[in-house]
This record gives structure tokens, C-alpha cells and sequence, in this order.
């Protein structure tokens, strides 16, 4: 298992990879698609909101169907959907096409991060949960990066329905290297009495809204969330409104703030890694980087306050940068708080209230950026997550669950 943990970290880094790939493909050709469809800032809020609600919802709903069914046939499920819905919307025709196949995507693609929140808490001790986060989260910002370069040489080469094709077939050729990967169930367990001793296990869940450290992870990402979605979905739209770059320009210089904010991942999760190992309680440390991580992200007011586009995109990158490494610990918490029983639960609780928190905001970014100016839009980006670090500081007063064992044994684990 030690070695088999590894392998399925990294294999669900290439999911969210391939998970942002298809939802940066409409993000990367908005500016063609907005023009083609003669569509204005708040119809693009809408069909990217349209994505974020349903992303919220599934968020919560996927974390009890993964704690329900598992992980390994939860995920392959959720790729499945995505990648087909992907396909289809190559066929779009209108704003609300674009909404409908939006609204189906998020349903399938808010299963992820449960899933591999799940699978961390299952596969991996204290000590080691903060750099296989970073690992698996990091693939949103090299999904974003691949996204950026390789959508637009699609596009201008072959046409931008196609790239909607490219983004859902990559979902089938990850789906063979998972089922690879994950250990499944034994065959004398059935998903019929895993799912009946959960759900006897509900009233076991709801205590969790009670408790402060619960109400901490909720309110810490529904306040940070919405700054990623803000920077996913708007870059390309920003720097084509307001930076005059056109599809190339996107393609040659948007892929840098992914890079940076991967970085970030790795910095949060391999310094909150390093003050443990020095005998930092686990969760200090954890506090400690969000701490240090919310100061980067005040870079996006002089962002959007600079004259010139490439100091612009290098502010950004480095509030990405400081975002991604809050994120990190954000993720983190659950599998440090919650026994593995209910962190795919916790997870989507907290995935729930960020996605609605992100679904406002973009739509309010929308009515912002019609009515006043890019401006309001990034100064709320900017200092949002000053609020978060308060709420994970004061509401989280002990020190967690008490470490569980590595992986799980006994008779519902087998080799592939």
C-alpha cells in the first residue's frame, strides 16, 4: 500500500487535470464564442454560474454517493458523465445551450474533489495528507496552464467545437489507467450493504453541523473559493476586454498564472509538511500557512489598478500563487479533523457552500463588469480570504481526530 498510494495520488492529479481542461475550454474561447453568440458579460456569468450550481450541489451529493458507493466506482462514474457532456457541447448553438451542457458538466465534475479527499484520508497518514493534496489539487493549475496553451491551437486550427471533443476523450483514456490503479471492493462485499450500513450512519453526520471546526471549513472556502473562480473563469475574458489580447495572446501568456499557482500548492503543502515534521502541531501548522498564504492574494488590486498588462499578469500570478497555497490547507483540514468515514461528507458540505459562494460572485462579476468596471471585482478577490484565515484562527480550537491507520484493511480491499 505504501507504494500504491502514490500511484493513485498521482493518477488523481491527472483527473483534475483532465477536469479543468474541460471547464477551461469554454473559459479559454469566450472571448470567440461571446462574439460569435453576440453574447455580453452577464450572459457569460450566467452559463458560468449555471456550471457552479450544479458544481455546489454535487459537491455535497457526491461526497455521501462516494461515502456510499467508494471511491474508485464513484470517480469512474462522475468521468464518465463529464467526459460525454464535454463531447456534446461541441454542439451548442446558443446561451442557453452553452447553460444547459454547463449546468450537466458541473454535476459530473463537483464528484473530484470529495473523491479525492476521500481517497487521501484513506491512503495516507497526518504527516504526508498535506503534500498529497497539493499533489492532486495542483492538477486544477496544470489543467488550467494545458488548457490555455492547447485549446486555442485547437480552436484557430481545426475550429473551437472540436476542442470540446479533445477536453471529453481525455476523460476515457484516464479511465482505464484508474481502474488500473485503485484497489476495488471484494466481490462478497456489495455496494448494496456498503450503502446500507451508511445510510444507517446518517444520523452519525448530522452532529457535524454543530461542531465549530465544521462551520470553520465552510466558511473558510465559501470565502476563498470564489477568488479561483473568479481568475478561471475572467482571465481570458479580462485580458481580452481590457488588455486587448487576442486568442494567440491568450494562448501564449494566460497558462502563467496556473503555473504559479501550482507552485503555491506545493509551497503550502510541503511548508505545513515541514513545521510538523519539526514538532508544529499539526494543526498549527496548517493555520500558520493560511496565515502566511491570505498576504500574496492582496496582489490582485494592484493588479487590476496597473497600466501595463504583463505587471498586471505578474500580480496575478502571484495572488494565484498565494490563493493555491491557502487552498492547499483548505482541502487539507477535513482529513485532519473528521474520521475517514465522513470526509468525503465534510468535503462536500464545505464544496456546497463554496460553489453557491462562487455562483454569486460570478454572477455578480458579471453585473459589475457590465455596469462599473473590472475593479470592484478584483478588490473582493483580493480581500475575501482575510476573512477566511479569521474564521479557520478562531473557529477551530483543538488539535483534531486522533490519527487513523494508514489504509484500510480487512475484507473490503483486495489487489487488482
Amino acid at each position: 500500500m505504501s507504494r500504491r498510494r502514490w500511484w493513485i495520488i498521482w493518477t488523481l492529479f491527472f483527473s483534475t487535470a483532465i477536469n479543468y481542461i474541460n471547464r477551461q475550454t469554454l473559459s479559454v474561447l469566450a472571448p470567440v464564442i461571446s462574439r460569435e453568440f453576440h453574447l455580453n458579460h452577464s450572459q457569460l456569468s450566467n452559463i458560468f454560474g449555471a456550471f457552479q450550481f450544479a458544481y455546489a450541489g454535487t459537491w455535497l451529493i457526491g461526497g455521501i454517493f462516494l461515502d456510499i458507493a467508494g471511491t474508485r466506482l464513484g470517480l469512474s462514474i462522475a468521468v464518465i458523465w463529464w467526459s460525454l457532456v464535454s463531447i456534446a457541447t461541441s454542439f451548442a448553438n446558443s446561451a442557453f445551450s452553452f447553460g444547459a451542457f454547463r449546468f450537466l458538466l458541473g454535476i459530473g465534475e463537483g464528484v473530484n474533489w470529495p473523491g479525492a479527499s476521500k481517497a487521501v484520508a484513506e491512503h495516507f497518514p497526518a504527516q504526508q495528507r498535506s503534500v498529497a493534496v497539493a499533489i492532486f489539487d495542483s492538477g486544477s493549475s496544470v489543467g488550467g496552464a494545458v488548457a490555455a496553451i492547447v485549446i486555442p491551437w485547437i480552436a484557430l486550427k481545426i475550429g473551437w467545437r472540436f476542442a470540446f471533443t479533445f477536453s471529453g476523450v481525455l476523460g476515457f483514456v484516464w479511465l482505464a489507467l484508474w481502474l488500473a490503479v485503485y484497489p476495488r471492493r471484494r466481490r462478497s462485499t456489495s455496494v448494496t450493504t456498503s450503502a446500507s450500513l451508511n445510510l444507517r450512519d446518517v444520523n452519525s453526520w448530522l452532529p457535524l453541523l454543530k461542531r465549530s471546526d465544521t462551520w470553520a471549513v465552510v466558511i473558510g472556502r465559501s470565502l476563498t473559493d470564489p477568488i479561483w473562480w473568479f481568475y478561471v473563469f475572467w482571465l481570458p475574458q479580462y485580458f481580452s476586454d481590457t488588455r486587448g489580447f487576442n486568442l494567440k495572446q491568450i494562448a501564449a501568456f494566460t497558462w502563467i498564472p496556473f503555473v504559479a499557482a501550482d507552485l503555491g500548492n506545493f509551497a503550502g503543502g510541503l511548508s505545513s509538511g515541514a513545521l510538523v515534521k519539526k514538532g508544529m502541531a499539526v494543526l498549527r501548522a496548517r493555520k500558520s500557512v493560511c496565515i502566511v498564504s491570505c498576504i500574496p492574494v492582496l496582489a490582485g488590486i494592484p493588479a487590476v489598478l496597473t497600466s501595463n498588462p504583463y505587471s498586471s499578469l505578474a500580480l496575478i500570478c502571484f495572488a494565484l500563487f498565494g490563493y493555491a497555497s491557502w487552498s492547499t490547507m483548505g482541502l487539507t483540514l477535513p482529513s485532519d479533523l473528521f474520521p475517514s468515514e465522513v470526509v468525503a461528507t465534510v468535503t462536500g458540505l464545505s464544496g456546497l457552500a463554496a460553489g453557491l459562494s462562487g455562483a454569486v460572485f460570478t454572477l455578480l462579476v458579471g453585473i459589475l463588469v457590465d455596469r462599473f468596471s473590472y475593479i470592484p471585482a478584483f478588490v473582493l478577490a483580493a480581500t475575501l480570504p482575510v476573512l477566511a484565515t479569521l474564521s479557520i484562527v478562531f473557529l477551530i480550537r483543538r488539535e483534531g481526530q486522533p490519527d487513523a491507520p494508514v489504509a484500510p484493511s480487512g475484507p473490503l480491499l483486495e489487489t487488482v
